[in-house]
């Protein structure tokens, strides 16, 4: 399976996607510095537009991992198998968000993903901002850092949702900047409980994509989009 992600990664990467995509989006990274080219890291993303699964990994510059809705992986017709089988060929892991058990082994699926030297991408606010301002973060991300001893590489996206404005099924030209920071390690978190190491983490985090995004921070949970037609 790790190899078949590979071999797909490379393929969407440089010749089926990648350079199309980067046309459209004229996409800029900067930060690549911070990319650790291998072992595990834990992307921390903010989350702007349904299209951030395709721009984080391409940013990356190496296979990168994300969870994504149960749905995807359960469609009817020759749309919903292409759209499972691509999924599965690029290492995605299936969440069932209304069920709690689902999105635990999810979990677990990401820590194995970590221990076998992938990046995996997450977005801690759990669901697409609805007004492009960065919401609180959720404690899953540094969790999952704390357990595993991967460190978060924070990323702050800006412009994808004018790539797949809300409600809108037409992708359109728009500039695109991917900015990552220096990685945040776990290690600096080891004295209290874990709930209390979690939070403090997720804080620094946040801080550190609000930095890097340039969005106004709102200190509540994000309500989620107004539209769910992408998400």
């Amino acid at each position: 399976m790790a190899d078949k992600h590979v071999r797909t990664d490379w393929f969407l990467r440089n010749i089926a996607i990648g350079p199309a995509f980067r046309g459209l989006s004229r996409l800029k990274i900067d930060g690549k510095e911070h990319i650790p080219p291998e072992g595990a890291v834990i992307v921390a993303a903010n989350h702007l537009s349904s299209m951030d699964a395709v721009i984080v990994p391409l940013a990356m510059g190496r296979p990168t991992t994300f969870l994504a809705k149960a749905e995807y992986f359960s469609g009817s017709g020759i749309k919903g198998r292409l759209t499972a089988e691509f999924m599965e060929r690029v290492g995605t892991i299936p969440v069932d968000r209304a069920k709690g058990r689902a999105a635990l082994m999810s979990l677990d699926a990401a820590q194995q993903a970590l221990e076998d030297g992938r990046a995996f991408a997450m977005h801690p606010e759990g669901t697409r901002s609805p007004d492009g301002r960065l919401y609180r973060g959720k404690t899953g991300v540094a969790r999952l850092s704390l357990v595993t001893g991967a460190p978060v590489l924070p990323c702050g996206i800006i412009g994808s949702h004018k790539l797949l404005p809300p409600g809108s099924r037409r992708i359109r030209p728009a500039k695109v900047l991917v900015r990552f920071g220096p990685l945040v390690q776990p290690t600096g978190y080891r004295s209290g409980p874990m709930a209390i190491r979690s939070r403090d983490m997720t804080v620094d985090i946040m801080r550190a994509i609000e930095s890097l995004s340039g969005q106004e921070y709102v200190d509540q949970f994000s309500p989620g989009p107004k539209s769910t037609s992408q998400d």
